[in-house]
């Protein structure tokens, strides 16, 4: 490879991560909105930390935290994937959608199940990590810790998700059903 192909190829992959950059900032808002209508829903985010079971075997417990994370995670991974597959990704040799959709959603389950530790530290009193008070507290507004929490672990789980998507659902997945077909 040339170093024209080179360049090229370098400014094709900025290009797709600062799209990439911008479908996940739309789907940051889609996630933060789940995540402000579960929380009112359990009646804010004083109660996030409200265990709703124990985890057999272990002194843990699932809470609402945990439960607002997971269904904000698959609904912005849905709108995530379909538009960075229509828009990011785009190309004339896409795979069917199923085909690119659950390697997607395995990277992104991925990224999610590590963020379950993260929002964990960010909100558990006990943790190295916790958001601290008096800026951080539990009620809604600008300093909710939930929330913050929420933002933060999106911040730091998107960068596996960007190159684990670009490498393997758009890149591996597209190559392997175009050259089958």
């Amino acid at each position: 490879m040339n170093t024209a192909e080179s360049s090229q190829r370098v400014r094709r992959a900025f290009r797709q991560f600062v799209k990439f950059g911008i479908v996940g900032g739309a789907g940051v808002v889609v996630n933060m909105l789940v995540a402000i209508a579960m929380n009112k829903a359990n009646g804010g985010t004083v109660n996030a930390q409200r265990i709703l079971f124990a985890i057999p075997g272990t002194p843990f417990n699932f809470r609402y935290t945990v439960l607002v994370w997971l269904v904000a995670f698959l609904v912005a991974n849905v709108f995530n994937f379909q538009l960075n597959r229509s828009w990011t990704f785009r190309g004339s040799q896409k795979a069917p959608w199923w085909h690119e959709f659950w390697p997607f959603l395995a990277v992104g389950s991925a990224a999610a199940l590590l963020g379950i530790f993260v929002k964990v530290a960010f909100t558990n009193p006990a943790s190295w990590f916790y958001l601290p008070e008096p800026w951080f507290h539990e009620n809604a507004g600008l300093q909710s810790r939930e929330y913050w929490a929420q933002l933060l672990t999106i911040v730091i789980t998107m960068p596996i998700n960007f190159v684990a998507n670009k490498l393997w659902t758009f890149t591996h997945v597209r190559n392997k059903h175009h050259t089958t077909v």
